[in-house]
């Protein structure tokens, strides 16, 4: 007889950052040709995988003006070469200037993952400031464009942090409009779980959570009574070995997401 094969390596077990950047990738499921724009490291990396995998239509930027053939590591600058070679900047694709992005934009062509500095159970986000508006205790972005994603586009949210200081019951200022006004308020992810707008009144509702955590652990973290659907809570899918490598070779050898989200 043969002998056995030897066993393959051990691959290490998902971090929890690792499943944020699954439950983000998660969110641009089912979008096809739409411009994926994301803030922050778990969702920017999560953007670059749902493209690499299971939604190849999505379009993806270099951070810049540039669209790009394949998603960029994080880290890593593009390559640059002539323009008369045919090795000519490999990574891009097509040039976005502001102008057509906002286009996109205004047209329901985008898909932004947001962060948010405070967000209420109707969806409602603030990152302008914090305190009364006259005389805020801290000046953040300013509402930028938050009023145009959350009215024309499909948004959704990365809170890397999931504090009581940020899912309040009543947001110091409305930069991001409610569930009920907004073109497609998608999903909320945070380093805890997944949340949805499909509580009763288009409230938040928890929708999964990340292995290791409890729904006590979301609803002491969350600053009003979160909706627990009668159904139960599914556990967030944990990354396949291929989207592992992907994430761990490919797109972000350096472990940034473990700066954003630490195990």
């Amino acid at each position: 007889m043969s002998p056995m094969n030897p066993t393959s390596p051990t691959v290490a077990a998902p971090t929890r950052a690792e499943t944020c950047v699954i439950a983000c990738a998660e969110a641009w499921r089912g979008d096809g040709e739409v411009l994926a724009a994301a803030m922050g490291t778990c969702a920017i990396l999560g953007a670059r995988l749902a493209r690499l995998t299971f939604e190849p239509g999505l379009l993806t930027t270099d951070g810049g003006a540039l669209l790009t053939r394949e998603p960029l590591p994080l880290g890593r600058p593009r390559t640059r070469a002539a323009p008369s070679t045919d090795s000519a900047d490999a990574s891009a694709e097509g040039w976005l200037p502001f102008r057509d992005h906002l286009w996109l934009v205004l047209h329901g062509r985008r898909h932004v993952m947001m962060g948010a500095a405070q967000l209420d159970r109707h969806g409602r986000s603030n990152i302008s400031c914090i305190g009364d508006w006259s005389k805020p205790t801290a000046q953040l972005l300013g509402a930028r464009g938050a009023p145009g994603n959350t009215m024309c586009s499909t948004t959704s949210y990365w809170i890397p942090r999931h504090t009581r200081r940020v899912f309040v019951d009543k947001v110091d200022m409305v930069s991001g409009v409610a569930a009920t006004d907004a073109h497609d308020l998608r999903r909320v992810v945070t380093d805890l779980g997944v949340l949805d707008v499909n509580g009763p009144g288009r409230t938040l509702q928890l929708v999964s959570l990340h292995p290791g955590v409890t729904v006590e652990e979301v609803c002491d973290n969350t600053g009003f009574d979160l909706h627990i659907p009668g159904n139960g809570v599914r556990t967030t899918r944990r990354p396949t070995a291929h989207e592992l490598h992907l994430l761990r070779d490919v797109l972000d050898p350096e472990g940034l997401r473990a700066r954003e989200v630490p195990s």
